[in-house]
């Protein structure tokens, strides 16, 4: 590893971390590593953000031959 870097959290994150830790048995930087690849995977697929936003009838297409009667 070459790179430190701190960061804060409150006390809620904090909490989380640590028990999520102490729970898996894994050091609370793999799983701040983990999540930041996660991260830097879904980055490059911004679209995944509106991934159930649309709300509506269930047949909004209106496109002829697409729509129900």
């Amino acid at each position: 590893m070459g790179h430190t870097i701190t960061v804060r959290l409150t006390r809620q994150q904090a909490e989380w971390l640590q028990d999520t830790a102490e729970r898996t048995g894994v050091p609370q930087s793999r799983i701040i590593r983990e999540q930041l690849e996660r991260a830097m995977a879904n980055a490059d697929r911004p679209f995944m953000a509106l991934a159930g936003a649309v709300t509506g009838a269930r047949d909004l297409s209106s496109r002829k031959g697409f729509s129900r009667p």
